[in-house]
């Protein structure tokens, strides 16, 4: 009956939701998704948060299993709607999530949210490729026909070689989308291809414009990750308006940081390594502007099981999601027990030192996943991870100067843009050289049972390195917004 504090019970509550909303997925959940189910579940929530205990901590994860299981299975009773149309010529109607992407024979792939079929409203996403001319971006509006298939991960539906017979474009109500476009474009005045799309890549996240061999070569080396929308990307910003504020004040230096956040999301949409990057952000910000630390153990359930409740299909399946996630587990958690148990903890690594402890480990920490998810190995992965991503604030800078010539002054534009193209040469002739590299594209598959025992075998290493050091976490979240322990 020790008293803990509140965040465990939180955080008890939190990962007992994840393993509820995974669990519904199971046929024998299906009775959970009643009221009464979750009238009793809320109760019995309310009653583990009466005391501050170990005990009713581990009765908030029941709760937060039981949560997870009704809002698991009603997600999946919604989703069941799509069976009586599988397998059948309809025509759908919806919204275009996320940028859309060129597959490998020249289809145009997207995702539709707001879905409609043959005018029924239905929940969940849908995925589509389709061959037309027409450009289309997120937020369009369109109609498709054609045969309705099975989805795949956390996709219930999914339909190849669509035919478009409408198309209503809505991104001029989107500003951010226009904005980011416009500023696309001026960075192209200043800089060639295929470093313009590799600058906007790592500027904004905007990776569907890179060319098909550079994004291939991204793959192969396992720098993907660089110019996706994602948490570094996120950090870089939000540090540089903290800095640049924090002179004025606190408040001026966490509201510019806020807006910062909110911004970039309106700017790269709302995919979800984007939900947990600004989610993440966002609760480090607070704690930082109220004088907290926040246990990289409490922050990381807390964000999964937010992100879980608005869209629980993240948990069956969304790749995207799970490598953010472990991504982030990696740099905030084995990261710095490797540091303390090798170096000791009054070591401060240099920033090349800090790159490479903090790739090693979320490449270890993502590792299963993507052997499992695709069973591609890039055993050059650190070593093209060492060669670019240390420039890549600088690559930013250079490409953010370089972009305002590119839209106000566009007969330097090219002048302006050298630094940031020698740059950006420098890192497409790494990417090149260790993408031809012998052995780059290793393949090794992983089993069910191999990902659990990796993970297994992960956890009981920091678990015996945090014993051998007494490491105390806390100063960890200062980095998601810029600040240095």
């Amino acid at each position: 009956m020790k008293k803990v504090h509140i965040s465990w019970h939180i955080t008890g509550a939190s990962i007992g939701f994840l393993i509820g909303v995974a669990l519904s997925l199971y046929d024998w959940s299906a009775f959970a998704a009643s009221s009464l189910w979750a009238i009793a579940a809320g109760c019995l929530l309310l009653i583990s948060f009466s005391r501050r205990s170990r005990r009713f901590a581990v009765l908030a994860a029941s709760a937060g299993l039981a949560i997870g299981l009704w809002r698991g299975a009603t997600e999946q009773q919604s989703l069941l709607h799509y069976g009586a149309y599988l397998s059948k010529v309809v025509t759908i109607q919806g919204t275009v999530v996320e940028d859309v992407s060129k597959g490998e024979r020249g289809d145009t792939r997207l995702q539709l949210t707001h879905v409609s079929i043959d005018n029924q409203p239905m929940p969940g996403k849908v995925w589509l490729s389709i061959t037309t001319k027409q450009i289309i971006k997120r937020n369009d509006t369109l109609a498709l026909r054609g045969k309705l298939k099975e989805g795949f991960g956390n996709i219930p539906a999914s339909m190849t070689n669509a035919q478009l017979i409408a198309y209503q474009p809505t991104n001029q109500n989107d500003s951010a989308l226009q904005l980011r476009d416009w500023f696309a474009g001026g960075v192209r005045q200043a800089i060639p291809e295929p470093q313009a799309s590799l600058g906007s890549g790592f500027l904004v996240g905007q990776h569907s414009s890179l060319p098909g061999e550079l994004s291939d070569q991204l793959q192969v080396v396992g720098l993907t990750h660089a110019v996706v929308a994602s948490g570094s990307n996120l950090t870089i910003l939000v540090g540089v308006m903290r800095r640049l504020f924090l002179r004025v004040s606190k408040f001026t230096a966490t509201l510019a940081g806020a807006i910062m956040t909110a911004g970039f999301i309106m700017v790269t949409g709302l995919s979800p390594s984007m939900t947990r990057a600004g989610l993440v952000t966002a609760l480090s910000l607070a704690a930082w502007y109220y004088g907290r630390r926040i246990h990289p153990l409490v922050l990381l359930p807390i964000a999964a099981a937010i992100t879980a409740v608005v869209t629980p299909a993240y948990v069956w399946g969304d790749i995207g999601w799970c490598l953010s996630f472990g991504a982030f587990a990696g740099v905030l958690i084995l990261a710095p027990l490797v540091q303390h148990y090798f170096w000791g903890k009054d070591y401060t690594p240099n920033i090349m030192m800090e790159i490479f402890i903090g790739t090693i480990s979320a490449q270890l920490a993502t590792l299963p996943i993507i052997l499992y998810s695709f069973g591609n190995l890039s055993p050059y992965a650190l070593v093209a991870n060492m060669l670019v991503l240390p420039l890549v604030p600088l690559a930013m800078l250079l490409t953010f100067l370089a972009g305002l010539a590119g839209v106000t002054f566009s007969t330097i534009a090219h002048t302006a843009g050298l630094p940031a193209t020698w740059v950006m040469q420098y890192m497409t002739a790494m990417i090149d050289h260790v993408a031809r590299l012998p052995g780059a594209r290793g393949m090794i598959n992983l089993s069910a049972l191999g990902i659990c025992a990796s993970y297994g075998g992960l956890a009981t290493a920091c678990v015996y390195m945090w014993r051998k050091t007494g490491h105390r976490f806390g100063n960890e979240t200062n980095k998601l917004i810029g600040e240095r322990s």
